[in-house]
């Protein structure tokens, strides 16, 4: 029988030069989480590595690599799922990826996402990013099973495709887990309305957790990190510091608003030519 709350941990965290003080701090928060009786950890978008398009090949490991065998070894020794945000993974075609997993409480991984849609934006007067200078995207939406019911997951600018979100409602997920990293053009204006959109539309809960902000990098984070119900209601949201939030979702909620407004039943598909 699943079960009908989850509680999340979200580590808003300062990305920091080297891996292994992004580890060390996601592994602290692992056994804290434990201690308090949480059932899930998400950590951010790009967590153990800066956001540099350079950094991603240079960094960049195998499924299955050290920093992988360290978010494994955690999720097993204090027996949470580890949403382990998302890392450059290389690829056994020799391509990099933006990569997120997911372990269960014992240490297996359960989901993998490469982001499928990659971040090249230029804003006049704002932000300007390519990720496709040294990144490869992903071909497939994912969604997993858990004793907390089906979930989906994706990475940052994934989420900003409605198409996406309604594919993993519609293969059963009613939480979806987002690593991310909205920037300070797009932050202000998109970060909670496209988590609060995507939440109404699909009837799911939308958990988004990001970086914190740190001004000496050369990406700035929004930071953020927050949780929407299935009624599109923040639930809770940190502000650009570093920072942890737990998060307790009532399942019950997910077929409730469902039931009640029946978007996903009154779906007309033959008029959309999709």
């Amino acid at each position: 029988m699943e079960k009908e709350r989850l509680r999340i941990l979200q580590v808003q965290l300062r990305v920091p030069e080297k891996s292994a003080e992004a580890l060390d701090v996601a592994e602290e928060a692992c056994r804290d989480a434990a201690a308090e009786g949480v059932d899930l950890v998400a950590l951010p978008e790009m967590f153990c590595c800066r956001y540099e398009s350079a950094r991603f090949p240079v960094e960049a490991q195998e499924e299955g690599g050290p920093v992988w065998q360290r978010c494994a070894a955690m999720a097993r020794r204090y027996g949470v799922y580890l949403s382990a945000g998302s890392m450059p993974e290389r690829g056994a075609d020799g391509r990099t990826y933006n990569t997120a997993y997911v372990f269960d409480r014992r240490g297996r991984q359960i989901a993998k996402h490469r982001k499928a849609h990659l971040f090249d934006i230029d804003v006049k007067g704002g932000a300007c990013f390519r990720e496709s200078d040294t990144l490869a995207a992903g071909d497939r939406a994912t969604t997993f099973d858990t004793e907390f019911g089906r979930m989906g997951l994706c990475v940052c600018y994934d989420f900003r495709f409605p198409e996406l979100g309604r594919r993993m409602a519609l293969d059963g997920a009613g939480v979806i887990l987002v690593p991310g990293a909205f920037n300070l053009t797009t932050g202000p204006l998109h970060w909670e309305l496209t988590f609060r959109a995507q939440a109404v539309f699909n009837q799911c809960y939308a958990v988004g957790t990001a970086p914190a902000r740190d001004m000496a990098a050369s990406y700035h984070s929004w930071g953020h990190s927050l949780a929407v119900d299935p009624w599109g209601r923040l639930i809770a949201q940190l502000d650009e510091k570093e920072g942890r939030q737990i998060v307790e979702l009532d399942l019950r909620e997910i077929a409730a608003v469902r039931e009640q407004i029946p978007l996903l039943r009154h779906r007309r598909p033959e008029l959309y030519g999709l």
